[in-house]
């Protein structure tokens, strides 16, 4: 497993570099693009009801693989070099070409915390959501009076890219748990590459809290009761598998995508490792609870 880390620290800095002589940077802002001239229109409806709050407030622009829409510059530029900059991790961590047909996801900026609760409310989002990626679109507020420093952010674009390379929709607890994955990741990547000291965090848990397996693969949606641990497990189930055999990670992404079951799926392609979901689980237990109630807790697990 430490060569895996040695791989990913490696493609992650040659992304990094990628990154830095990327056409967009933080220094400079994000040309704007009248709205007619934009290349593609959203077909999500939640779009138009964004849109129509304060219609007159909205600008707009778009980069390679995203169309903004936004109040300041100032603070659509910043996410739309991490948005692009997220995408070729991801496209990078699924070994994966740009998807034939692919058309730009729409990105929403919320700056008020007045109007996205007005857009919660539109969309019958929860109140606890700072973004929420929806059919192919996300919607986010970045209120300028704060300084962000999580990968919330990252979280979301990868649902959003994710949607483009697997447009049926994959398992809840795959959805967020690769999120949080490559987002952790990418984050603590796109803080080195800026200067920073910052190392992933994949957050060990209680042994007394895991969830069992069975339950957490048939979730369709995080329970509202344990949110925290849903994504803290996901994020480490996914993190143990891609560690184990990164290859076989992908292939049975690809299953998952097409709505095979794990309980067929898993023993064929992790063969010799997992026979069924119950040894996946007795190796995973172990893993997911490393370091927990120790300073290295949070540490990046090799």
């Amino acid at each position: 497993m430490r060569s895996m880390s040695i791989f990913v620290a490696l493609t992650m800095s040659i992304l990094c570099i990628a990154a830095a002589k990327a056409q967009l940077n933080e220094s400079s802002s994000l040309p704007e693009v009248e709205f007619s001239q934009l290349s593609q229109r959203d077909p999500n409806p939640l779009g138009e009801k964004a849109l129509a709050i304060h219609p007159e407030q909205w600008k707009h622009a778009e980069t390679e693989h995203f169309i903004y829409h936004f109040v300041h510059s100032y603070v659509a530029t910043p996410v739309s070099v991490e948005a692009e900059f997220h995408y070729r991790v991801i496209a990078k961590e699924l070994e994966r070409e740009q998807p034939a047909g692919d058309i730009k996801s729409h990105i929403y900026v919320f700056e008020r915390p007045e109007e996205w609760q007005e857009f919660q409310a539109f969309g019958r989002l929860e109140p606890w959501t700072g973004g929420i990626h929806s059919a192919g679109s996300l919607f986010i507020q970045r209120n300028p009076a704060y300084k962000f420093s999580n990968n919330l952010l990252g979280h979301e674009i990868v649902h959003l890219v994710l949607h483009r390379f697997y447009t049926d929709g994959i398992p809840c607890w795959l959805d967020e748990g690769f999120a949080q994955f490559v987002s952790k990741d990418a984050y603590a990547s796109f803080q080195r590459a800026r200067g920073y000291i910052s190392k992933p965090h994949s957050e060990a848990i209680s042994p007394q809290e895991l969830m069992p397996l069975n339950m957490l693969i048939a979730q369709t949606h995080p329970p509202s009761d344990r949110v925290h641990l849903f994504y803290d497990e996901s994020e480490r189930l996914v993190r143990f598998l891609a560690a184990t055999d990164k290859p076989s990670f992908l292939t049975l992404l690809d299953a998952l995508a097409r709505h095979q079951p794990l309980e067929t799926v898993l023993p064929r392609v992790y063969s010799g490792r997992f026979a069924n979901v119950s040894v996946l689980e007795e190796n995973f237990r172990a893993y997911a609870s490393k370091d927990f109630g120790t300073s290295l807790q949070q540490a990046s697990t090799d």
